[in-house]
């Protein structure tokens, strides 16, 4: 649903401080909320440059996730033609239209970005997600998106280290693992600077960082949901060889699962770790015959 609006206190071209946020706060009795990961970004120089970084124009509609209070809505506005903020707790909603109610090309819409049927919110018309996305929910919410919303063309989101690492991750990386193959099939991933704890209320433990998924025409031809089910099935048991974990988990004979690993020209005893988009095409094309054997057909 769409929120009422409200007559706005905060003036419309006015970037929130520290000080007006807690204002807000205390006024509409509220406090961040851990349940839900959220850590207010409260340095306007770091709303800026997110927006500096984002290069948003006047003929971008913005998608945003977890608007809070609305200190980056009110920037993304000055700059897009139009912003629809999404805020998933109602006890902000009072506090957010109050700094954003006045502004014409602003939607608040109350919800949860996870359980929300996107497609309508969208119109099909093609939009950027800018977004200080909350701790709790950036990986399934970037990996849904990139995989159901083809209306969101970039991603620009902050989120925790670690979580951004894992996205943007090359193989043979540490960090690298199924939900960076999945990034790596839809877009192009790259960082674009760290962010500390203290530009946030309360200051996370951890660093931030931004990051920028710009989505691209699949550059292997394998179906998505087939090669995610076998990048899974490599990754689920990490430690073991790429051969002895796919017939774990995939539950295939090891001399399937070798024979269809040699086709592709790999090495079975590899870790998957080590293989990157075009080699996980390849052993999804390798294995299809085994896994409709296996299962009647390849989901």
């Amino acid at each position: 649903m769409t929120c009422p609006r409200y007559r706005g206190a905060v003036p419309a071209a006015t970037l929130l401080t520290a000080t007006q946020i807690r204002d807000l706060a205390r006024r509409h009795g509220f406090r961040p909320s851990k349940a839900l990961g959220q850590n207010f970004v409260v340095d306007p120089n770091t709303i800026r440059r997110i927006v500096r970084l984002a290069e948003i124009s006047a003929g971008d509609r913005v998608l945003e996730v977890g608007a809070g209070v609305g200190a980056l809505t009110v920037a993304l506005a000055e700059r897009a033609a139009s912003v629809t903020a999404i805020e998933i707790d109602r006890h902000l909603l009072p506090a957010l239209e109050e700094v954003v109610g006045d502004l014409p090309n602003v939607e608040v819409v109350a919800g949860d970005a996870m359980a929300m049927d996107l497609g309508p919110l969208l119109g099909g018309r093609e939009h950027r997600l800018v977004a200080n996305l909350p701790y709790n929910i950036a990986t399934p919410l970037l990996a849904g998106m990139l995989t159901g919303c083809p209306e969101i063309c970039d991603f620009v989101v902050m989120v925790q280290r670690e979580v951004g690492e894992r996205l943007i991750a090359p193989p043979g990386s540490k960090a690298y693992g199924a939900v960076s193959v999945l990034v790596a099939y839809h877009s192009t991933a790259r960082l674009l600077g760290r962010i500390p704890p203290t530009v946030f209320w309360p200051a996370p433990t951890v660093e931030s960082v931004l990051i920028r998924l710009t989505r691209r025409p699949p550059p292997v031809a394998v179906e998505p949901a087939s090669l995610m089910r076998v990048v899974h099935a490599a990754f689920g048991q990490r430690r073991k060889t790429v051969r002895n974990s796919l017939a774990s988990v995939l539950g295939l004979a090891t001399e399937e699962v070798e024979r269809a690993v040699a086709a592709a020209g790999l090495d079975p005893g590899a870790r998957a770790e080590t293989f990157g988009l075009e080699e996980f095409a390849r052993l999804t094309e390798a294995l299809s015959g085994a896994l409709r054997g296996a299962s009647g057909e390849l989901q």
